[in-house]
This record gives structure tokens, C-alpha cells and sequence, in this order.
């Protein structure tokens, strides 16, 4: 997937009572998305729709996905990344902001009178795609086969089978503070070169850098991905300035070890250097449904009667190990999450 260059944010929450619209909605998120992308053919429009667990438990029956769940609030002794409210995510990308735009406008027709918008941010490419603070973000983005394995739910909940996890945060830059370090003290606290993009040896690169936070090796020395597809945005009249994250995988321990690396400090105490200049204003966690669920999502009870009850036991069966996610052909596509929504 390449980087977006323009993209629009859009997290917004659902007035009780409003389920019926929000189902209606999802049909023909789809069908939206053509009408506006058929206008530029080559802008690459997408939207990915994500539902925060509250919306999702007033909506269906029957089991959550495996790993949704309200987002959790990380406390340190420095930083907080807090949780806020959202009980939709609507992640607009293009080549073309008017795409973005356009889109969103129709979303927000549709949801007028039901929803209120929680947070709203445009994001824009900045040149090699830089953050604000100068450095190259996503260097490390996996591609192909390989971005496919990290975002896509599999076997091991097969009810989700194809769908992704999605966390969103705002962060807020000091850039007065920021630009007054030295540039190899910056490239300490994001633990790579500005200018190169280069990782630094391990022999120089601080433990609290931010590369160093941010890289979760599970204990068989398997390195997890995530797929983040953030843009810089800024506003000179509120002197905003900041990074929107945004990260999918196939499930949202990987990033939670990310976060509590950073905000806690792995060890405890030893947090990410690079909050002392960036706060985490936002924080929401989203479950990214296929477009063939988008498409006709179930009735309210229709997933609780697809799960078929346990058999009886005559004692407590043993826990089971986790299944293994294999990606399948028919699983969600990276290049556009909720796959037929892509255009």
C-alpha cells in the first residue's frame, strides 16, 4: 500500500436509537465511495469503516470480535494516552484531498441527526513523506504477502475471518521545543538519522529511543508488524500541530505492547522519549469489518444464532493453544480495508 497523500479522519459517535440508520449506512458505504472515486479514476479514493465495541454491542448479538474492546487508557508517570469517545471510524484516503472531501461530505448527509462528529483531522503528505518533526514516518511498513499476514484477522476467529483492528490517536507536537534540539539529539530521541532515514546501530541508539519502544519481538525472536498508515496535519490559527496515527493489525495486542512500551516504559519508568515533545490527545480502538459484511450486515440476533452452542462436557475441557492466521485469498486486501469499498 503507498502512502496516502491526502486523507481524511473522521471519528464520530452514534445517538442511542440510531442502530437502524447506522446498518442502512454500512449497505451503502460501497456504492458512496464509487460515485465520488468514479469522478477522478486514478485518485484512489478508499474508505475503511471501523466500529468502536460499544456501537457494536447495541448493534449485533452474539459474540465481539476476539479483540475488540473499549480502548485502554495507559497511565505513566509522565504521559497518559488517554481513551476517548468514538463509536465509528470513517478513514478517507486519496491522492486528492477534493476526494476526501467530497466523501466526507456525503458521509456526514447521511449521519445528520444521529451522529456527532468526535474528532475530525485532515491529514496531508509533507514531502518525502515526513512528519512535522522532520523525520520519515513508516519507514517499515511491511508490504504484500507480508502486510496481508499483519492485518488480517484468521482462522483463529473465524466468525471475523478477513477483517483488521484499527487504533487511532491524535498527537499534538511542541515544535518550539522540538526544533531548538540539535539534530543528532533528535535523532536520539526517534533513534534514526533525519536526513538518510537510517537506523541507528544498537550500540548508539538510546532505549528509550523511539524505534527502539515501538519494535515488539514476541519471545521466539519473531519481530510483530502493524501496518500505519499516519499523516502530518496543522492548523496555524489553534498553532495544531501533530502526527495522526493510525494502525492496523490483525490484532490490537501488538500495538497495545507498542503503547505500553511507550507511555509505561519497557522498563516501567523508561518511556518513550519522543511523548516529552508529542501528546496523545485521543485514543480509540476500532474493529474493521469485510465488505461483504458492510454490504448486508447481520440482524441483531443474526450472529448470535450462527454461533452454534458448546456440546456438553462431562469435565472442563483444557484451554486450547491459539490457531495459527493464515491469510486466504478471500481475506482483506491492504490496499483497500472493507476490500470493495477500495473505489
Amino acid at each position: 500500500m503507498p502512502p496516502a497523500q491526502a486523507a481524511i479522519f473522521l471519528v464520530v459517535t452514534v445517538r442511542a436509537g440510531a442502530e437502524e440508520a447506522v446498518r442502512e449506512l454500512f449497505a451503502d458505504i460501497a456504492g458512496l465511495t464509487r460515485s465520488v472515486g468514479f469522478r477522478v479514476p486514478d485518485g484512489e479514493l478508499s474508505c475503511v469503516t471501523g466500529i468502536g465495541a460499544g456501537l457494536w454491542d447495541r448493534m449485533f448479538d452474539g459474540p465481539r470480535p476476539a479483540g475488540l474492546h473499549p480502548f485502554r487508557e495507559l497511565a505513566g508517570a509522565a504521559h497518559t494516552a488517554v481513551s476517548t469517545p468514538g463509536d465509528l471510524l470513517f478513514h478517507l484516503r486519496a491522492c486528492r484531498m477534493d476526494l476526501c472531501f467530497e466523501l466526507a461530505a456525503r458521509l456526514m448527509e447521511r449521519t445528520d441527526g444521529w451522529a456527532e462528529v468526535a474528532d475530525e483531522v485532515h491529514g496531508f503528505k509533507y514531502f518525502d513523506e515526513r512528519d512535522l518533526l522532520g523525520f520519515v514516518d513508516g519507514t517499515e511498513n511491511p508490504d504484500g504477502a507480508a502486510a496481508e499476514a499483519a492485518v488480517c484477522i484468521g482462522d483463529e476467529d473465524p466468525e471475523f475471518a478477513g477483517g483488521s483492528y484499527v487504533i487511532v490517536q491524535k498527537y499534538l507536537h511542541d515544535l518550539k521545543t522540538w526544533d531548538a534540539l540539535p539534530v543528532e539529539e533528535q535523532e536520539r530521541v526517534i533513534g534514526r538519522t533525519k536526513l538518510s532515514d537510517i537506523e541507528l546501530p544498537d550500540a548508539v541508539k538510546p532505549t528509550n529511543s523511539h524505534v527502539a519502544q515501538t519494535t515488539i519481538v514476541d519471545p521466539d525472536g519473531t519481530e510483530r508488524q502493524i501496518v500505519r498508515d499516519n499523516l502530518p496535519f496543522g492548523t496555524f490559527g489553534s498553532a495544531e500541530f501533530g502526527t495522526y496515527f493510525i494502525g492496523y493489525s490483525a490484532t490490537p495486542d501488538v500495538i497495545e505492547r507498542m503503547l505500553r512500551n511507550m507511555f509505561i516504559g519497557n522498563p516501567p519508568g523508561n518511556y518513550d522519549r519522543i511523548l516529552d515533545f508529542s501528546t496523545a490527545v485521543t485514543g480509540c480502538l476500532f474493529f474493521v469489518p469485510t465488505a461483504d459484511f458492510l454490504d448486508d450486515p447481520p440482524a441483531r440476533d443474526a450472529l448470535a444464532a450462527a454461533v452454534p452452542a458448546p456440546a456438553p462436557e462431562a469435565e472442563p475441557a483444557e484451554p486450547a493453544e491459539p490457531a495459527a492466521s493464515p491469510v486466504s485469498d478471500d481475506s482483506l486486501h491492504i490496499g483497500s480495508l472493507n476490500r470493495s469499498t477500495a473505489r
